[in-house]
This record gives C-alpha cells, sequence and structure tokens, in this order.
C-alpha cells in the first residue's frame, strides 16, 4: 500500500532523514519505533504531504505522491502527537466541521458511526474541554476515520493515557484494523504496545533505518533469554552443560540463550535427565530488542 524510497530530509544543516526505504503492506499494523530525534514525525509528515523529501520518492498504492495533486490524502487519515480540537465546542460540532471541510456527504449519519466507533457517542454533546485525555485521544481517531481512509497513521495515541487508556486504545486499533480492514502506521513510546498489536516494524535511529520486518521473527532473530529453576538448581546446570548451553545466575534462577523454536526440545530433554522443572519463562521483549540495537 505504501512505499518510502530512499527519502531524505535536512533543515539548515541537519539531515533529518537519510535514504530511508520501508514498505507497509497492505492490511498490515505497522510499528514505526526510535529513539527521540530519530526522524520518526518528519516522516510521517512527509507521507502526510506537511512537509516534502528532498530527495526520494513515495508511492501510495503504486502512484507516486506529488504536492501538486494531494488526492491521495483522501485516502489517509491522521492523528498526529495529540489531537487539536475548538474546546468549547461539542465533540459532534467539532466532528461537524471537519465534515464540512472535507466535503462529506451524508456527515451526520458517518459522524455517528464513528463516534459509536470510538464509544464516544453519549458524550457527543459535551464540550471537548470536558473530556478527559483519553476521551480527546479516541475523539482523534474519530476525526482521522470520518472519511473512511485506507491508511490511518497514528503518531503516539496513547501519550498520556492511564493503564486502562492504553488497553482501551490497543483494543480500538484491533478493532480498526480487523473489522473495518484498515491499514495502520503507528508510532509510540510504549514498546509493550507495539509488542501486543503489531504485526511489523521498522525501527529507526538518527533518520537511517537499522531494522525492518515481522515484529516476532526480529525479536527472535539472535535467539531468546530464557529463565529457568528447578527443584535442584545443580541437577539443572549440569544438564544444561551437558546440553553445550553456558548459563549465567540471577539469584536461584538460571539463565541461558536459545531460538524460541528449540525451548520445548530443551524442555523434554531436560526432563528426560531428570531435571524438576518449576519454572521456564522466556525474558526477550521489545524493549531489550530496542534498547540492545540501538545502544
Amino acid at each position: 500500500m505504501l512505499e518510502v524510497k530512499k527519502i531524505n530530509k535536512s533543515f539548515k544543516n541537519f539531515q533529518a532523514v537519510k535514504d530511508l526505504s520501508f514498505t507497509v503492506n497492505r492490511g498490515d499494523i505497522y510499528g514505526f519505533l526510535g529513539p527521540n530525534g530519530a526522524g520518526k514525525s518528519t516522516t510521517l509528515r512527509m507521507i502526510l504531504g506537511l512537509i516534502y523529501p528532498d530527495s526520494g520518492e513515495i508511492l501510495f498504492d503504486g502512484q507516486p505522491l506529488s504536492r501538486y495533486d494531494r488526492r491521495y490524502l483522501h485516502h489517509i487519515g491522521a492523528l498526529i502527537e495529540r489531537p487539536d480540537f475548538h474546546e468549547n465546542l461539542s465533540a459532534w460540532n467539532n466532528l461537524k466541521i471537519l465534515a464540512r471541510l472535507s466535503g462529506l456527504k451524508n456527515d451526520e449519519a458517518r459522524i455517528r458511526e464513528v463516534l459509536e466507533e470510538v464509544k464516544l457517542y453519549d458524550r457527543r454533546d459535551s464540550r471537548v474541554k470536558s473530556y478527559s485525555q483519553g476521551m480527546k485521544q479516541r475523539l482523534g481517531i474519530a476525526q482521522a476515520l470520518l472519511h473512511k481512509p485506507r491508511l490511518v497513521i497514528l503518531d503516539e495515541p496513547s501519550n498520556g493515557l492511564d493503564p486502562q487508556g492504553q488497553a482501551d486504545m490497543r483494543e480500538l486499533i484491533r478493532k480498526i484494523s480487523h473489522e473495518m480492514q484498515i491499514t495502520i502506521i503507528i508510532s509510540s513510546h510504549i514498546l509493550s504496545e507495539i509488542e501486543q498489536i503489531a504485526n511489523r516494524m521498522i525501527i529507526i535511529s538518527h533518520g537511517e533505518k537499522i531494522r525492518e520486518g515481522g515484529v516476532k521473527e526480529l525479536m527472535q532473530s539472535d535467539g531468546v533469554q530464557l529463565e529457568l529453576s528447578a527443584l535442584d538448581k545443580t541437577v539443572l546446570v549440569t544438564a544444561l552443560q551437558r546440553l553445550s548451553f553456558e548459563p549465567t545466575f540471577i539469584d536461584e534462577k538460571v539463565r541461558i540463550r536459545i531460538l524460541e523454536t528449540e525451548i520445548p526440545a530443551l524442555n523434554k530433554k531436560l526432563i528426560e535427565q531428570g531435571v524438576e522443572l518449576i519454572e521456564v519463562r522466556q525474558l526477550r521483549t521489545l524493549e531489550e530488542y530496542f534498547l540492545t540495537i540501538t545502544k
């Protein structure tokens, strides 16, 4: 659906994006990750035509994006950084204004649909200034969905939300993807959020691509850390050493590095050697992987 080819963007003497290329497939929930200042927001703004690359090319459905032909934006919705509405107007009236600016027909029926999707219809007549941060974020997603886009870009959609608000946001993003069949690009500092909902991702640093691919495949590419405990620690360690592992120790727990696909066979071999396992726990997280490769 979206293809970015070797784009570059500089601001005076600072190069924010360097030869960046990636592909977003139809149906993806595509995680867009990187440290602060990595070039994430700059890249998303280029996709939305808010700024333009110095060189390179961005294609949507195989067609190059042009500053002179912005019709492609009818197929893209976005929530960048934080939603910004007329605080003294109701949610309904805010969306009414946006619908008219977008030239939507049957706008009242569509406004009702999106407010129901984000669970704000019962508060449609309340002024936005009375909304919690989570409600404002959901209203921001409602406006992104208003014109029935095929691609939605969400930049930090869980910013400022409490744990319940983050869980509600994840559920909403899954619904947008699976039920509405909308492709999503999501940028977030909450790495556990990306780990739970994204199927593919890119990690950039200093404007350059570091990794791109399936979330699970990337996280397992150099093995996972496995933490084990047994009734007899000595028996466990001896068995692991016989199997050519080099265990390390944290308190009473024993840790090894292993490919995830090899864990079932390891369990079987340990039991065959008389190890009475109490716990086997995989420690590899997206946060660990992210910190490792971005240094």
